[in-house]
C-alpha cells in the first residue's frame, strides 16, 4: 500500500520540477528550390538551424518537414511550439493553399518565423494573415529587396537580443515592411539606415516607392528583423535576411535567429542567446539542393 502512495507522489514531484515536461517541439518547413547554387538554401539552412537547436541543450526538439512545401502529414504541426517557414514567398509561398488551416494552429498560440522570401505575402487575405501571426510583411509596392551591409551596432532589451554583438553581413535584406497600425506588439530587433544608394533602381514592385525613398532620406532606420507579440496569443519573428547561404557563417546572424526561434516557441533565451557551433566551409556546403548551375 505504501509503493502505491508513492508512485503518484513521485510522478507529481517529477512534473513540478519540469523533469516530466516534454520538449517543445520545432517544425521547419522548406521550400523547393527558387535560385542558384548557395542563394535561398531552403532546405539547407533550415538543417542548419534544427541542428544547432537539437545540439543547444535546451529543451527544444527541432523537426524537418521530410519534403518540400507543407506537410503532406500535418499532424507533426499539432502539437509544435513553434513552425519555422523558409520558402519562396508572394504567389509561391507554401501557406498560400493552407492560410486557413493554418491559422487555425496560429489560434492556439503556436509560435511562427518567417525566413527572408518566406515574409514575402500577396496583397489581400495572405497579408493580412501575416499580420495577425507574424505583426508585418513584406509588401510589393511597399517594401524593397536590395543588397546592402547593414551595421547592426545596438538592439532592444527583449530576449531575442540576448547575447548579441554588434555585426555586418552582406546580404538581402528586405525593408520598409508592412506593420500593423502604431506598431503595436512589434519590438524591432535589428535595424538600421539603409545607405541611399539602396534605392538607385527606378520605382517598381520590389526596387522603389516615393514612400521608401521619403523614409530613407528622412532618415529612417529601416526594421529587418522584428519580434511580435500577438494581442490574442502566441508570438511571430520575421527575419528578412538569409539571401545567401554563406551568411550563416556568421555567428551573430544565426543566433538572433535562433533566439527568436526560442523565442516564438515560449522557451527561455539563454542570457548569452542560444549557443551553436561554428559553420565551416565543409557544413556549409551540406545538404545543398540540386539546383542548375550546380
Amino acid at each position: 500500500m505504501k509503493l502505491l502512495l508513492f508512485i503518484p507522489c513521485l510522478i507529481a514531484a517529477f512534473s513540478s520540477s519540469g523533469l516530466g515536461q516534454q520538449d517543445a517541439k520545432i517544425v521547419f518547413i522548406s521550400g523547393g528550390p527558387s535560385h542558384g547554387p548557395m542563394k535561398h538554401e531552403h532546405r539547407a539552412g533550415s538543417i542548419i538551424l534544427a541542428e544547432a537547436l537539437n545540439r543547444s541543450g535546451l529543451p527544444v526538439e527541432a523537426k524537418l518537414v521530410p519534403h518540400y512545401g507543407y506537410p503532406k502529414d500535418t499532424s507533426i504541426l499539432d502539437d509544435a511550439a513553434t513552425i519555422v517557414i523558409f520558402c519562396t514567398g508572394h504567389r509561391g509561398h507554401v501557406l498560400n493553399p493552407h492560410l486557413d488551416a493554418f491559422d487555425s494552429l496560429m489560434k492556439k498560440g503556436i509560435g511562427v518565423v518567417m525566413i527572408h522570401w518566406a515574409t514575402e505575402a500577396e496583397k489581400g487575405k495572405p497579408g493580412q494573415k501575416f499580420l495577425e501571426w507574424m505583426g508585418g510583411f513584406c509588401d510589393l509596392d511597399w517594401s524593397v529587396n536590395p543588397h546592402w551591409t547593414p551595421n547592426f551596432a545596438d538592439f532592444p532589451e527583449h530576449p531575442v537580443s540576448n547575447g548579441l554583438k554588434p555585426f555586418r553581413v552582406d546580404d538581402e535584406w528586405y525593408y520598409h515592411m508592412r506593420f500593423v497600425d502604431g506598431m503595436h506588439g512589434v519590438t524591432p530587433i535589428l535595424a538600421d539606415l539603409p545607405p541611399a544608394k539602396t534605392l538607385i533602381r527606378p520605382d517598381g514592385p520590389r526596387s522603389g516607392n516615393p514612400t521608401v525613398r521619403k523614409a530613407v532620406a528622412n532618415g529612417e532606420k529601416q526594421t529587418v528583423a522584428w519580434a511580435y507579440e500577438r494581442p490574442t496569443g502566441g508570438r511571430g519573428f520575421g527575419f528578412t535576411g538569409a539571401h545567401n547561404h554563406t551568411s550563416w557563417q556568421n555567428e551573430n546572424f544565426r543566433k538572433v535567429m535562433l533566439n527568436g526561434i526560442l523565442w516564438t516557441a515560449g522557451v527561455t533565451v539563454p542570457v548569452d542567446g542560444c549557443p551553436s557551433q561554428p559553420i565551416d566551409d565543409t557544413k556549409i556546403q551540406s545538404n545543398l539542393d540540386k539546383k542548375k548551375g550546380d
